[in-house]
């Protein structure tokens, strides 16, 4: 079996060349359809879609045109992709003129005409359906009886599952992914498949005689090009046969099977912007009732504001300690309890200090056991003193005072910074602390509901509130807490931005960018404000930024902060309801997890079949190929195929003999030696280890030469392992087998790892599996020394340090963060290695722990090694 070296435009394209007549005409029907549905002045679907109160005398051509029409562009091409193999063996075994008949016949009426009766008549509705889809569930279930006449049973362990239920758990596997398929229509493809597979619709087949009839008369075979006849479609079903018996397929299809899978995950990502697959946001959780009160901050509380801000003016410059004592005093004063709180973190050669101080308004109709949270750090994420921020959280906290109607505790926290000060409060509020950094918390509440951080260092008013939401390691806040703030500013008449886009305007563009920005801060997985603390422990917590130029006073956003505060107050229950999965377009438009998902999924599942493909050709030894015959005259020889103990069919002629000796191998069953492959790639993954240690100990001011020294080390490592860990003693047989399972072991773990990781952290589950992709198509046989080159280039150009070389450029020049390229990685580094030490972000560790070594091996796979060659044997080992 030869090696998978990627793909060939050239198969590609002689396969599309070698379609049938009736299966190129469905997809340029198909494609023509989709064409015609994009004019405006044609409503496609209202036109041909199959509309269960629709149908009648003068309607039924809706039963031929409605698997023909589609959604979008998207809906057409999947169900392109998965119907033409189908199709195309359908057609090879009962020839153009049957299929033509069946698929705009019977085939197509009876799934149909289920699917009316099931919707009308059991289920009383009316949901239309329209796609392709229909005819590939009829094709599953016609080969999975097929398949399961010679193979009944799939055998799992002690339990035998019939072979036909697969397109059974495909339908449902469909429905679970897409939710809005057609469950019935989808069941009603398979029944009908059912029916044809077991030989019950037989009759609806035209007879053989009118179909040599008409071929006759008209003599389509010399007209048509491509077309297949009735005499040609049992010559092309053996054909079929005898490639299910051909390992071509295998060798052939996982490329482009892996290669689909990347392209479909990365359309899938920029279809989600549009209507079709996003959904407008609504509120869940019927409690909350925003903007149902009316706010009465304001008016003397204006004054109260503006005293509390002269305070804080004059405590500008004082010490942390010192800020805490006045503001103690301020607190205590209106009637609070107040505790504080030292901490000291330590990361990369720095230590970070300071004191906490929190005050406790204790719920007059409560007890103690619920509390919402008011966040206003001393200095915001970019160093800003928070000085409006401070002044109207005093305040507000003296107006909540005078108020009976709360339930819930209410908790002001002042940390000196939006860093480590939160941080060691919130650890320190569950209990899951260090003593040895942070001390513990005098006073306590009850469990947290809610959290809301300010952040107002700018002067002037305001037009729009910005929501920060974005917590540590990619987590979010449930949605109904940010519908909720945009529904209570909207009552106040005040719009609302998210990710920094400044001016959306609903558009494409700005859905994409805003779900990009969002997608990037995910990945990262680092802090985007005072409020991504609280989300690891279940606290759902935001940032509220007053932005742009506008007609709004400090007293608005006080009445966003009171109408949130008695949204909060309100629940019965922590918020659970709406989505904690979920990707913001907009504002007011959303995507939830069951949609973006699949996305990423396809990307990893990339890797999971490439080392499927290679663990199966791992166990087989090839050998030259054989010389095919020579042709001789059609008749001369009938040769009989067996197919797993079906009835032999007679093929006249030596054509599908021909086929097999041409594409034969000597080809026999070896056995693995998987103990060194497995071995490295286990010590490759926890070689990782050692980068992760070095970058989150070393001293900041060190990061940069390091990084650059690793940098070297890592460009000469693949290099240095290809000599040093592939025997050279092993024969050019046993090193092709050695670099496929070393690959398969190491794409499997690739693909496990993104997979599970997706459900987490889908956009850095989504980004390594785009930066890795270039791991799936690693040659694994023996190359020349300019296509080595080439890919060990493409291999460093995409490796982790080149990437965080890159990100870290970008950073420093659009961020502003850092000084060229060195400065820029060492604060990226010194970032990250803040993070790994204080906020437990785990970026560091998916880096390089799991896709670091994935690129290890894929280099040592991609240089390969020598080996002697194999003299014992029928033949030469073939080195491609």
């Amino acid at each position: 079996m030869p090696n998978i070296q990627g793909f060939s435009m050239l198969r590609a394209r002689s396969y599309v060349l070698r379609l049938p007549l009736f299966t190129r005409g469905l997809i340029v029907a198909i494609s023509a359809f989709w064409l015609a549905g994009l004019l405006p002045m044609w409503d496609l679907r209202q036109w041909g879609a199959l509309i269960p109160d629709q149908m009648n005398i003068f309607t039924m051509y809706r039963l031929n045109t409605f698997p023909l029409i589609h959604l979008n562009f998207f809906h057409a091409f999947l169900n392109i992709l998965a119907l033409t193999p189908l199709m195309e063996r359908f057609e090879a075994e009962f020839g153009t003129l049957t299929s033509l008949s069946l698929f705009f016949g019977p085939l197509t009426m009876i799934p149909a005409f289920m699917y009316i009766f099931v919707e009308r008549i059991i289920l009383r509705g009316n949901t239309w359906v329209v796609g392709a889809s229909i005819w590939v569930f009829l094709l599953l279930g016609i080969e999975a009886i097929r398949t399961y006449k010679t193979n009944p049973y799939l055998v799992i362990g002690t339990h035998n599952i019939p072979t036909w239920v697969s397109p059974l758990v495909m339908v449902v596997v469909v429905k679970a992914l897409v939710p809005s398929s057609s469950f019935f229509g989808h069941l009603s493809g398979v029944a009908t498949g059912y029916l044809f597979g077991l030989g019950y619709l037989k009759f609806v087949a035209p007879p053989e005689k009118v179909l040599r009839w008409i071929e006759g008369r008209l003599n389509l075979l010399a007209r048509l090009p491509h077309y297949l006849t009735w005499s040609q479609r049992v010559s092309s079903y053996s054909s079929a046969l005898v490639m299910r018996r051909n390992d071509r397929l295998l060798k052939t299809a996982p490329p482009y099977i892996s290669l689909s899978c990347i392209v479909v995950g990365v359309v899938w990502l920029f279809l989600l912007p549009l209507n079709d697959y996003s959904r407008r946001t609504y509120i869940s959780e019927n409690a909350l009732l925003p903007g149902q009160v009316h706010a009465y901050f304001g008016g003397s509380d204006q004054n109260v504001f503006r005293a509390y801000r002269h305070e804080i003016d004059a405590l500008k410059n004082s010490s942390n300690v010192e800020v805490n004592d006045s503001l103690e005093n301020i607190l205590t004063g209106v009637g609070l309890k107040v505790g504080r709180q030292n901490y000291t973190y330590h990361s990369s050669g720095e230590t970070y200090s300071g004191e906490n101080l929190y005050a406790i308004l204790q719920a007059p109709r409560g007890d103690a056991t619920e509390a919402i949270v008011l966040v206003v750090p001393w200095r915001n994420m970019r160093d800003e003193l928070n000085r409006n921020g401070l002044a109207l959280s005093l305040a507000l906290t003296r107006y909540f005072k005078r108020w009976s109607l709360w339930s819930k505790d209410i908790i002001l926290v002042i940390p000196p910074d939006s860093r480590t000060g939160i941080q060691a409060w919130v650890d320190a509020y569950h209990d899951a602390h260090d003593p040895q950094q942070v001390a513990p918390l005098p006073l306590k509440s009850g469990a947290l509901q809610g959290a809301v951080a300010l952040d107002y260092p700018q002067e002037g008013r305001f037009e729009s509130v910005h929501i920060v939401y974005d917590g540590v390691n990619g987590q979010l806040p449930n949605l109904d807490l940010i519908n909720s703030v945009v529904n209570i500013a909207n009552g106040q008449g005040q719009g609302s931005k998210l990710q920094r886009m400044w001016k959306h305007k609903d558009s494409y563009d700005d859905r994409l960018k805003t779900m990009l920005r969002g997608m990037v801060n995910q990945g990262l997985g680092h802090s985007t404000g005072a409020h991504s603390s609280f989300i690891p422990y279940h606290v759902d917590a935001i940032t509220i930024q007053p932005v742009s130029q506008g007609w709004h006073d400090e007293m608005g956003l006080g009445r966003v902060v009171e109408g949130t505060f008695r949204s909060l107050n309100n629940l019965l229950e922590k918020l659970h309801q709406s989505f904690f999965f979920y990707l913001l377009m907009n504002k007011d438009r959303f995507v939830s997890i069951g949609t973006y998902l699949p996305s990423a999924m396809l990307v990893a599942a990339n890797f999971t079949i490439m080392a499927i493909t290679l663990w199966m050709r791992s166990g087989y030894s090839e050998e030259e190929e054989l010389p095919a015959p020579e042709s001789r005259q059609s008749g001369d020889v009938a040769s009989t195929l067996t197919d797993s103990g079906s009835n032999d069919i007679k093929v006249g002629g030596s054509d599908a003999a021909a086929v097999m000796a041409a594409t034969a191998k000597a080809s026999k069953p070896v056995e693995r030696d998987i103990f060194l492959p497995l071995g490295l790639v286990v010590g490759s993954h926890l070689l990782g280890a050692v980068p992760l240690f070095v970058f989150n100990h070393t001293p900041s001011n060190m990061l940069t030469p390091v990084f650059i020294l690793f940098t070297a080390v890592n460009a000469l490592l693949p290099h240095l392992a290809s000599r040093l860990l592939t025997p050279a003693s092993l024969t050019a047989q046993q090193q092709r087998q050695f670099r496929q399972l070393l690959k398969s072991f190491s794409l499997l773990l690739l693909g496990m790892f993104l997979s599970a990781l997706a459900t987490l952290n889908f956009s850095l589950a989504l980004l390594v599996g785009l930066l890795a992709t270039p791991l799936t198509f690693t040659p694994t046989a023996h190359a020349g020394p300019a296509a080595r080159v080439a890919y060990t280039l493409l291999l460093n150009a995409l490796s982790p340090p080149a990437v965080v070389a890159v990100g870290a450029t970008v950073a420093a020049r659009y961020l502003g963060e850092g000084g060229g390229v060195g400065g820029g990685v060492g604060h990226l580094l010194a970032e990250a290695a803040f993070g790994w030490c204080v906020w437990g972000l785990y970026t560091p560790l998916i880096v390089w722990c799991v896709w670091w070594p994935a690129w290890l091996v894929g280099g040592v796979v991609a240089l390969g090694g020598g080996g002697r060659s194999s003299s014992d044997g029928a033949g030469k080992a073939k080195i491609a």
